[in-house]
């Protein structure tokens, strides 16, 4: 049915994002749907990723989801975790 987002406490810097399918919107998940694509964001996880812009972007060495967070103060050598 769509994509859920999330946060976890995760990496070096703290927190890294989530991403999954999901059948079914959660009691207290966001929904925005862009384009015909349905994105669930997983309450605790609001306040992190408001103004947040996910984009896909595929280049010769690879694909992935892209995050530009407003609201990171920080992150790890890697790229693989933030602060907030």
């Amino acid at each position: 049915v769509g994509v859920k987002v999330g946060v976890r406490t995760r990496g070096c810097n703290g927190l890294s994002y989530t991403l999954e399918y999901t059948k079914s919107k959660g009691d207290s998940d966001e929904e925005v749907v862009q384009d015909g694509v349905r994105v669930f964001i997983e309450k605790k996880a609001q306040l992190t990723l408001l103004g947040t812009e996910m984009d896909y972007v595929e280049d010769k060495l690879s694909s992935e989801f892209v995050f530009n967070n407003p609201n990171i103060k920080g992150t790890c050598g890697c790229g693989e975790s933030f602060n907030i």
